[in-house]
């Protein structure tokens, strides 16, 4: 339990110091929170007090942070953002009958995830219950910093080193593949070991989990040319088709390519994957609804990992 000066401590109290970071200044903040200035700044002494330590050094023109309330923000924050949450959670129970349920994924998971969940939402009409979700697509580290906010109840993430603070599902693997030309010697070869991709030029995302899987597969086997970097699946595909680069990527981003010039060639030897994962917080979830979901979830997405991974399997034998 926690000390009694600390449990003096009110939610408005949080959200002040919340507004108030957030704008960086007392005046922005006290007309954002409808209240005078001098109120703002006594509702801050007294959280200190109650603290015991000092969570800002002020100055004329900027307020900065010290370690202590760099820390007291970042809990500040998934309080405040929880509260919020929850409320409109009762309000969307309460006006629409329905239970509300916020979801993350990285596109690359979006179709594997928006289809479980279909059959979530399916099975839980037939139960008589109405469900509503909220989605959020982005990469993985903005997921799971807004998971540790409080302001998703899960998110399907991919992985290189288990995150802190968050409890994470294994779901499946996903592992690099080549994207070449359809007239590329590797195309007609299946499969590629590192070895083969020689001194050719490579593009691959500039961003998420590329940066930590593949320069360290492309330091191994000493490849001189210095990727290309992008942000878009559109631009690496363009980058292959006109015969600059081979493409580097994930397996899932393939899923939905469609482009008779482009082959997808599996990459061996070193295998290097990722984890992606079905991540959420520790400790009670705010609706049962979420909890079902997570299990759900935890069933139903590695099982059609492993369908994706059979199709892909069959997929060289039957073009022409």
């Amino acid at each position: 339990m926690a000390a009694l000066p600390l449990r003096a401590l009110t939610l408005r109290q949080l959200q002040f110091f919340s507004v108030l970071v957030e704008e960086g200044q007392f005046g922005r903040a006290a007309k954002r929170l409808a209240i005078t200035q001098p109120a703002l700044s006594n509702a801050i002494k007294q959280m200190e007090k109650l603290l015991g330590a000092e969570l800002l050094t002020r100055s004329t023109h900027r307020l900065e942070l010290t370690p202590v309330g760099a820390e007291v923000l970042a809990r500040t924050d998934f309080l405040v953002n929880t509260f919020e949450v929850a409320l409109r959670d009762i309000q969307s129970t309460v006006q629409r009958g329905r239970a509300f349920v916020r979801i993350g994924v990285i596109p690359s998971a979006s179709a594997r995830v928006a289809a479980a969940a279909s059959e979530f939402l399916q099975a839980g009409q037939r139960g008589g219950r109405e469900v509503e979700l909220a989605w959020r697509d982005a990469p993985s580290n903005a997921l799971l910093a807004e998971l540790r906010s409080g302001q998703l109840d899960m998110a399907v993430a991919a992985i290189t080193e288990p995150p802190g603070g968050l409890t994470c599902i294994d779901l499946f693997r996903d592992p690099l593949v080549l994207v070449v030309r359809r007239d590329h010697a590797l195309a007609a070869a299946g499969d590629a070991q590192w070895e083969a991709i020689g001194r050719e030029r490579l593009v691959l995302f500039e961003s998420g989990s590329m940066p930590a899987l593949g320069n360290p597969a492309r330091a191994q086997f000493a490849q001189g040319a210095e990727p290309y970097r992008v942000s878009y699946s559109e631009t690496l595909y363009a980058l292959v088709r006109s015969g600059q680069a081979l493409g580097l990527m994930p397996r899932l981003y393939t899923s939905s390519l469609r482009d008779p010039e482009l082959v997808v060639v599996p990459l061996l030897k070193p295998r290097v994957e990722r984890r992606v994962v079905l991540a959420y917080l520790p400790g009670p979830m705010r609706n049962v609804v979420a909890q079902e979901l997570i299990a759900f979830l935890r069933e139903r997405l590695p099982q059609a990992g492993e369908l994706a991974v059979r199709r892909m399997s069959k997929a060289p034998r039957t073009r022409r």
